[in-house]
């Protein structure tokens, strides 16, 4: 059964997530930190949690408009506290705060995060040997060097398994099974380039 394999048996919000969502590039920079804050908050939880709770954590932090939640204040940590369904961490959500700053700290120094993170890639989605099999790590050479800068920038709750969650979802990487649509239809539509896996080691 190849990786995608696993979507099958999920739930429709998750299935409707990876049809329209996983894998596709991502440059938008609110998107980015939106992607990027729904892996750091699933640290220690399920996908399915953060995926079915997407809608307050917008709701919570302004739709991760990162400008304002760099504002937060301890009235907005006890506002998001206090809200009905959130995931109740308030580590978490001060590292959300702390993410946001950092993240404005990139922006500056890159002009967006977009282009800090793709210039990991080159600016094409790669394709690794043996990934469309289903033979996925759960992080590897690229994820670790990324985690390890963001970690040096301030970044809190963005370890290297998290952060090749984040690769997968905004499309740095084209971990989709080969016989899944998606595959073939992100690989038509961006450019791409491919690595052998072992080399990410």
């Amino acid at each position: 059964m190849s990786y995608c394999g696993y979507w099958d048996n999920a739930s429709e919000i998750n299935k409707k997530y990876h049809t329209q969502e996983w894998g596709v590039p991502v440059f938008d920079d609110c998107k980015l930190f939106e992607f990027l804050m729904l892996e750091a908050m699933q640290c220690g939880l399920s996908w399915d949690i953060v995926i079915n709770k997407r809608e307050i954590l917008n709701e919570c932090f302004d739709n991760f408009q990162y400008n304002l939640v760099s504002q937060y204040t301890e009235k907005d940590i006890e506002r998001i506290m206090q809200t009905e369904g959130m995931i109740k961490s308030r580590r978490k959500i001060e590292a959300v705060i702390n993410n946001a700053k950092c993240f404005q700290k990139i922006r500056e120094e890159f002009e967006s995060f977009s282009n800090y993170i793709w210039a990991y890639s080159d600016n094409k989605t790669i394709i690794y040997d043996k990934h469309s099999e289903g033979i996925i790590p759960a992080s590897n050479g690229l994820s670790d060097k990324i985690s390890k800068d963001l970690k040096k920038r301030g970044f809190k709750y963005l370890g290297t398994v998290t952060v090749y969650s984040f690769l997968q979802a905004i499309g740095v990487i084209n971990d989709h099974g080969k016989n899944c649509p998606r595959f073939e239809f992100i690989n038509s539509k961006y450019p791409t380039i491919k690595k052998r896996r072992f080399l990410e080691k």
